[in-house]
């Protein structure tokens, strides 16, 4: 009776190191932050949920809805955990005894002479290991982990296919805003090409003039149809992304830019509370330590309960009488004297691969940390690149103008037409380039700053 009394507290006890967060300090601000940028609480700043819509593009919306329903790398992240989460519902039935039932019959005879004796046999048995030691708990501890793990990585996925998507979607309307400048160029270029041809015939040029114009035009030509390549191309990537085949989809072009968004005047001062990836890291720290338990559980005896009890008897109908009634009870005790040191060699591959993850989690934070403040820099220096670029915009397009003219009054040779044409084509280019750069730093940053991620480890939306 004494010993049954001390069941309860035995069961109280979990062997293994109890899990505490690997410590890993954060600084106090970001090196690359803006004048006058303050420091928000981990929590409190947005975006939140829909944060593509900052970028006020109906069509591009549309577009991150298909992907949530539609995406196949999502599907597998979502099968991964419901995986996982059954793995913990499998976890949990070790608290619980195994009940089965066993029903026989048979007919025999033991001797030539002897009779046919029927017999039947039905039965229930019990058993169930308590846990003494802490297996079980450790093992629920380290798949309830696994399974957060699973959702902060499943969050992860859905954040990295949807950056993925807004992505290829700006630079596609890029695309098409040099696709469209190619245009504009192709037209003056020709005009350009009709003078020269036209001075020519007067007399007023050589007809190397009217090479150099036509090159020029066919260069530009050339160029346009890779516009059209690269807009092909992000417009399969975006079908994929959303689910369908590249010829069940169409984009249609349009003429405008997306807004571009302002950096935030604020930025979170811990990424461990906003970014997936960072919490499915830690997660699985947690799982890692709870094996330790686990595995150090193996050192400790094994003490198994059993009970049954049913009828066996020759015919049913003396199933229901004392002498064919059977009952059992027993307690065993089971316990490894030697096993080569194969205990402890799983205690140290647990720890190893503890002492891994705490590794790769501190790592997680850190590439976080440097992916923001990549594209701080990047949005704070391209802004400003792109203001000196316009400017040099404005100056090729007026040497442009003054060289024709100066053309035109025969003043000037074709080869200073040329190359004040080249230099405002190039300048407007660099100018869409620098743009296509700023669009991928502001979705680059949301994303570094756990994008729409609300911290759920247990998504409603995603669990069947």
């Amino acid at each position: 009776m004494p010993s049954l009394l001390c069941l309860p507290l035995l069961a109280a006890c979990a062997v293994g190191p109890d899990y505490v967060r690997p410590d890993m300090p954060l600084p106090a601000h970001y090196k690359e932050a803006a004048p006058g940028w303050k420091i928000a609480d981990p929590a409190d700043h947005a975006p939140r949920g829909a944060w593509w819509t900052v970028y006020a593009d109906p069509e591009l919306d549309r577009l991150v809805a298909a992907l949530n329903a539609n995406n196949q790398t999502l599907q597998v992240a979502l099968a991964n955990y419901r995986q996982a989460r059954a793995a913990a519902q499998e976890a949990r039935a070790g608290f619980f005894p195994t009940v089965g039932a066993t029903a026989s019959t048979s007919r025999k005879q033991t001797g030539g002479n002897q009779a046919v004796t029927n017999g039947h046999v039905f039965s229930l048995d019990a058993s169930w290991e308590p846990d003494l030691w802490g297996q079980v708990r450790r093992t629920v501890e380290a798949s309830d982990a696994s399974t957060q793990a699973s959702a902060a990585s499943l969050a992860a996925a859905q954040l990295s296919a949807q950056a993925e998507l807004v992505q290829d979607y700006l630079q596609l309307r890029v695309t098409e805003r040099q696709r469209q400048l190619s245009a504009d160029t192709i037209a003056a270029y020709r005009q350009s090409l009709t003078l020269t041809r036209n001075q020519f015939d007067a007399g007023l040029v050589t007809r190397a003039d009217v090479a150099q114009a036509l090159a020029q035009l066919k260069t530009v030509e050339a160029q346009a149809i890779d516009y059209d390549l690269s807009r092909r191309q992000l417009e399969h990537a975006i079908a994929i992304l959303v689910g369908k085949a590249p010829a069940d989809f169409d984009l249609p072009a349009t003429a405008t830019l997306p807004a571009l968004p302002a950096t935030p005047a604020e930025l979170p001062s811990s990424l461990l509370e906003r970014r997936p990836d960072i919490a499915a890291a830690e997660r699985a720290v947690a799982a890692a330590n709870a094996t330790i338990g686990v595995r150090q559980s193996a050192y400790f005896p094994a003490l198994t309960l059993s009970a049954s009890g049913g009828f066996s008897a020759a015919g049913f109908a003396s199933w229901f009488n004392t002498p064919a009634r059977v009952w059992s009870l027993g307690a065993g005790l089971a316990e490894t004297l030697f096993d080569a040191g194969a205990r402890s060699a799983r205690v140290e591959q647990a720890r190893a691969a503890y002492d891994a993850s705490a590794a790769q989690y501190r790592q997680t934070v850190l590439s976080g940390l440097q992916e923001v403040e990549d594209n701080l820099a990047a949005l704070t220096l391209l802004a400003e690149e792109a203001l000196r670029q316009q400017e040099a915009v404005a100056a090729a397009r007026e040497a442009e103008r003054l060289a024709l003219n100066e053309y035109r009054a025969g003043t000037a040779d074709f080869t200073t037409v040329a190359t004040a044409q080249a230099s405002r084509r190039q300048s407007e280019i660099t100018a869409l380039q620098l743009e296509g750069r700023r669009y991928s730093a502001s979705v680059l940053l949301i994303k570094a700053l756990g994008g729409g991620w609300n911290g759920n480890l247990a998504p409603e939306a995603t669990t069947p």
